[in-house]
């Protein structure tokens, strides 16, 4: 089956591309392996050099990859000019950062000096959603080339566009042949990939259940790998919060993107004091959100991805209301060309529906009513996803415990959660294992490698 490119707004067909064969497959391995043999070699500063030119490059060009984004996934043109600038800024962040990200550690020992370098490894096959169709792939990409590893690059079918323009952006930047290359394969030839031996490791953002598939070949070859998986993000009002900003980033907070966002706030928990002020406020600004062309400064809310993605969501939610559930606003599918599902509030949600057990991957919320900060938290925490949170007050020990007890990869105050180049990004439990981007990231993909001078 070809990757096909299907603009979410208009569904009319964007573009096709053939899935490769084994011979083609072979060439790209190939060529990363001779890419990475001379990329290793290349000093840091040069490195550095040429993420600071890719960087310029993309500057310069976001109005057009911004248009390919929202052509191939639907995210407004605001957004996407945001996630393009947001990429040419981590490009330059790892080019002035990762020298030091990689240098020795020094650890006293009884020898003359000891310690600790940190070793490209080889190259590593990346597979990306098509969520953040830039960003996903800058934010694993930037650090472990600047360590000096190769990139194999399996995006979703659905974003062939962003895919080739990545290539050629790293190119173009003179990366040189195999440092930066993609693959357009299907699922099933992934295991053949993971298992070849010039791949040396495998990182993949995505749904769970690729997640096992992938962590399962990765084992089975004795191949590191990283995961970064969903979420079912808490965003925990406590009593102190500050409504008028809690509320007004809450809708942000679900509707960015898309709704389609990992990362993004879907159980909205707030104690039971402020409940209905919040209730009220936040279902009456939901309601106002702006859903249309992606394209038009006006529009908060694009399309959905897929019509796939569209009767998934619907399905999740009209199940979850025939158990019980309330719709205050939103619920139904939109009629017309494009795959829009309105941005939605469901309170009273039964623990055992969808819309409590799965994962929401569209502009819906779920609020629930804790009777205070201790339940809040233990509803935050009662998920199989540990991915992040946030925690809204202004008293500093409610801020506290949140940071403390809400049990996932990252907790964040008073402030939508995101990533960036400074902090680690990853889950827990069900939300994969291992870290992107900062230090942590930079060094995941290398040979942490013990020296000893007598």
């Amino acid at each position: 089956m070809p990757f096909v490119a299907t603009n979410p707004f208009s569904e009319e067909i964007l573009s096709r591309h053939e899935v490769m064969g084994s011979h083609e497959i072979d060439a790209v391995l190939e060529r990363a392996l001779e890419g990475f043999r001379h990329w290793r070699t290349v000093e840091i500063k040069d490195r550095a050099h040429l993420m600071v030119r890719a960087a310029e490059l993309l500057e310069g060009e976001i109005p057009v990859v911004a248009h390919l984004m929202t052509s191939e996934m639907g995210k407004t043109f605001a957004a996407a000019k945001g996630e393009a600038a947001k990429c040419a800024a981590t490009l330059r962040y790892f080019s002035e950062h990762a020298a030091g990200m990689l240098e020795d550690d020094v650890i006293a020992t009884n020898a003359a000096r000891s310690g600790v370098r940190y070793e490209a490894v080889g190259p590593l096959l990346a597979i990306m959603p098509w969520n953040f169709p830039l960003w996903q792939v800058i934010r694993f990409a930037a650090p472990t080339m600047m360590a000096g590893n190769a990139v194999v690059l399996k995006h979703a079918p659905n974003v062939p566009g962003c895919a080739l323009y990545l290539t050629d952006l790293f190119a173009r930047a003179g990366f040189g042949s195999g440092v930066f290359t993609n693959l357009f394969v299907e699922p099933d030839q992934i295991p053949a990939i993971i298992a070849d031996d010039r791949i040396v490791g495998v990182t993949l953002t995505g749904s769970e259940r690729a997640g096992r598939a992938v962590a399962a070949e990765a084992g089975r070859h004795l191949k590191k790998c990283v995961l970064e998986l969903g979420g079912s993000d808490a965003f925990v009002v406590a009593a102190s919060a500050d409504m008028d900003r809690t509320v007004a980033n809450a809708v942000t907070a679900r509707v960015q993107n898309n709704g389609q966002a990992c990362i993004a706030a879907k159980r909205f928990i707030v104690v039971r004091d402020r409940s209905d002020e919040f209730i009220e406020r936040f279902v009456d600004e939901m309601g106002k959100v702006t859903t249309g062309d992606p394209m038009d400064p006006a529009t908060n809310l694009g399309p959905l991805v897929s019509k796939a993605q569209l009767d998934l969501l619907a399905e999740q939610v009209s199940s979850s209301v025939a158990q019980g559930a309330v719709v205050r606003v939103g619920g139904t599918p939109l009629e017309g060309t494009g795959y829009f599902y309105p941005a939605t509030v469901l309170t009273d949600v039964p623990a055992t529906s969808r819309a409590a057990t799965e994962e929401l991957f569209g502009p819906v919320a779920v609020v629930q009513v804790a009777n205070d900060l201790t339940h809040a938290i233990e509803l935050g925490n009662d998920t199989p996803w540990g991915l992040a949170a946030s925690i809204w007050a202004s008293d500093r020990h409610e801020i506290d415990r949140g940071i403390a007890e809400l049990d996932a990869g990252m907790v964040f105050a008073n402030a939508i959660v995101a990533s960036m180049p400074e902090l680690p990004f990853g889950g827990v439990k069900r939300s994969g294992f291992g870290r992107e981007l900062s230090k942590m990231g930079t060094r995941e993909f290398t040979n942490a490698k013990s020296f000893y001078i007598a």
